[in-house]
């Protein structure tokens, strides 16, 4: 691989860290700034919506921008947004900071998976995009539990500056290895992706992909809280247990990939029966350490298993419903995928701030992943349906 490759896996990771260190910090960064956990939880939703909103309109916006100054902007905009969440001084400017991280969030994974593959071979490009991706896996794996750790022993301020600086060093290797003079495709603007939203079958899809994925989201938002109040773990056993849970994430997801290839309908069905049943049991194991851990890494397995087949499904459909339109559907499911992130973080938040407080949390989260489920049995209904219609004609 080119080792500018290896500079955009750098800034994924740093990306992912960000995104996700915040889990660990929620009961640290809630004490510090004197708020709520709900409130708390919220600065995990409006990074999940500034990553929603921000990368279709971002996109379009920086289409006519060289790709090489577009990515150097990009992680400008990211160290800036960790550097002003490490100095703010109240809740209301971490929150800003947190859009303003996010919007290079989504930008940089549109933008940067494009040029991966540009980077490389036509027969290499699909690794080359993994390789980028690489970084956002690693970080669930490594990033999170070591920031959190840091954040836990230094103040959270000391993990947002860490991330900072693993900006600056992907800032630097952008500068350096990757070539001036970049393919820049024709970009789809808002138009384009209003039309992909017009699609009943895709906006299926979408929802899917926003409930299934955002339901784990509403525990694992408060993952940290739970193991320490609930379950009764040290805040320092926490960033042990995220080693756990994102080595079961990166394993569920080559798994999930593996099982979705042939029938992703087929695969979306049972990974989303299992993680909707793993979560309702999580709600009784909660409360002892050894069943806490064993639930853990089965739903760390099952959060991720479903990214590929519901990646894979969107395009499938988009061939058939909007074939003009395939990467800009693509893109959608991932803000989908965000959507799903902040819904399932203030739902969560609601929960918490509710009677039936953090305990409940899992459950609540069952019914997003079943929803999810019944969806995707009526979507592969329809895909039955249209299949015997042109069997017929």
């Amino acid at each position: 691989m080119p080792l500018a490759i290896f500079a955009l896996t750098i800034a994924a990771y740093a990306i992912g860290t960000t995104e996700f260190v915040i889990v660990g910090l929620l009961p640290t960064v809630a004490a510090d700034l004197d708020i709520t956990l709900p409130l708390a939880g919220l600065i995990v939703s409006v990074y999940a919506l500034g990553v929603t909103f921000g990368a279709p309109i971002l996109t379009a916006l920086t289409g006519r921008i060289e790709r090489k100054p577009l990515l150097l902007g990009l992680m400008g905009l990211f160290i800036a947004g960790n550097t002003a969440a490490a100095l703010s001084p109240s809740y209301e400017v971490l929150l800003v900071a947190r859009v303003l991280s996010a919007f290079a969030h989504g930008v940089f994974f549109s933008v940067g998976s494009t040029i991966a593959a540009d980077l490389v071979p036509e027969n290499r490009r699909a690794s080359a995009i993994a390789m980028m991706f690489m970084g956002l896996t690693v970080a669930i794996v490594t990033g999170v539990p070591i920031g959190t750790h840091i954040g836990q022993i230094f103040g959270w301020r000391t993990t947002f500056w860490a991330v900072a600086g693993l900006g600056v060093i992907a800032f630097a290797g952008i500068a350096a290895l990757l070539p001036k003079t970049l393919p820049r495709a024709a970009p789809a603007g808002l138009l384009d992706q209003l039309r992909v939203l017009g699609s009943g079958r895709l906006l299926i899809v979408f929802a899917m992909t926003a409930l299934g994925y955002g339901g784990t989201f509403v525990a694992f938002t408060y993952l940290a809280p739970i193991l320490q109040e609930i379950t009764g773990f040290s805040a320092e056993s926490v960033s042990l247990i995220l080693v756990l849970y994102g080595l079961a994430i990166a394993v569920g997801n080559v798994a999930g990939g593996r099982v979705a290839n042939t029938n992703p309908v087929k695969a979306l069905v049972g990974l989303f029966l299992l993680q909707a049943l793993v979560l309702l049991v999580f709600s009784f194991t909660a409360t002892s350490p050894l069943p806490t851990l064993v639930t853990l890494a089965a739903l760390g397995f099952l959060s991720f298993a479903n990214v590929p087949g519901l990646q894979l499904y969107v395009v499938q459909l988009a061939k058939a419903h909007r074939p003009g339109a395939v990467d800009v559907a693509s893109a959608l499911n991932i803000a989908a995928f965000n959507l799903g992130i902040a819904l399932g973080a203030w739902l969560g938040g609601t929960v918490v701030d509710s009677a039936r407080g953090l305990g409940a949390t899992p459950w609540v989260g069952a019914i997003l992943v079943s929803l999810a489920l019944l969806l995707t049995l009526w979507s592969g209904a329809l895909d039955r349906r249209s299949t015997a219609a042109l069997q017929a004609a």
